[in-house]
């Protein structure tokens, strides 16, 4: 790893264009929906903790590779 990718991995990246911004939403509320799902159908409990866990880091990576796209 480089001193130039460290750079990009920690920087931050505003959403320069309403695209950019919509695709951060459109991430955001897919998640929220199969959250939504996955609340009604799991029981209580231990699992259905680390599942939410889990899919709150989905949307965390999906917007990470939505801002640090390069294509602009």
């Amino acid at each position: 790893m480089d001193s130039a990718d460290i750079e990009h991995r920690f920087a931050f990246h505003a959403a320069s264009r309403q695209e950019k911004r919509d695709e951060h939403t459109s991430a955001r509320q897919s998640c929220r929906q199969l959250a939504d799902q996955l609340n009604g159908l799991l029981p209580e409990g231990r699992e259905k903790a680390v599942v939410m866990t889990k899919l709150e880091e989905v949307m965390f990576w999906a917007n990470a590779a939505i801002a640090r796209s390069t294509e602009d």
